[in-house]
């Protein structure tokens, strides 16, 4: 698993028992979160926009008005800022599905996107562009780390190794530094992270048919179901 701990557990613990029964799980977070200590002015703003869970958390640390709404992308994002008790939207699966949406919606604004270092989608100078005034500033860090001891031994291996990658920046490091000579299967959670990783020697890659969570979790199954057929193994239902 290639996210933060934390979230890479919750995903885990979200698959079916008897699948993960099958496989050994291998804690690897190729990205670490940091909080940006720099404090958020939300004077005159009239709503949040929030593309990940990670700046919901940040924006919460920071005390960050929760009366505000909150336009948010994905089911993951959505649930992480109902549960903090913002009035939390979700405007769309994509940066691109929620650019649309606010702009046939058109919420009162200033709207304020709260945001890593790294983003896709440039999301405030394309809805000011459009007439909808959106300020942005970055509330944590993405910085990338190695694979760990206990990955790099079973790239050497033989066993098969599967990896969900999550976002284009992590499938573009995962893709820098991975090398060995294990069967590499892949699960990317949409076209964009799967592009970094075509320049891999892989035995299969799946896309996730959204990117959600759930669907990365069917892709991962089926990826561990082709997995145990090809290795002649119990497949899990």
């Amino acid at each position: 698993m290639t996210r933060p701990r934390a979230a890479s557990k919750r995903f885990v613990t979200q698959l079916p028992t008897r699948l993960r029964s099958r496989v050994q799980v291998i804690y690897s977070p190729i990205l670490e979160i940091r909080p940006l200590p720099a404090a958020v002015d939300t004077d005159r703003v009239q709503g949040l926009i929030f593309t990940s869970a990670n700046a919901v958390n940040a924006a919460a640390s920071k005390g960050i008005d929760r009366t505000l709404p909150a336009y948010c992308v994905g089911p993951a994002t959505t649930g992480t800022a109902k549960g903090y008790g913002w009035q939390a939207e979700m405007a769309g699966t994509t940066a691109e599905e929620l650019v649309a949406h606010l702009l046939k919606h058109r919420p009162q604004s200033p709207l304020l996107h709260l945001r890593g270092e790294h983003t896709r989608g440039n999301i405030a100078g394309r809805l000011t562009e459009s007439g909808l005034t959106v300020r942005e500033q970055p509330v944590y860090q993405q910085l990338l780390l190695p694979l760990t001891s206990e990955v790099t031994q079973a790239a050497n291996g033989n066993l098969p190794v599967i990896a969900p990658l999550f976002s284009p920046r992590t499938a573009r490091h995962f893709a820098d530094i991975w090398s060995g000579s294990a069967p590499l299967w892949l699960a990317a959670i949409s076209q964009a992270t799967a592009e970094p990783l075509y320049s891999l020697d892989y035995a299969r890659l799946k896309i996730a048919k959204e990117p959600t969570p759930k669907k990365m979790r069917k892709a991962v199954k089926k990826l561990v179901k082709h997995v145990l057929r090809v290795e002649g193994g119990e497949v899990p239902d």
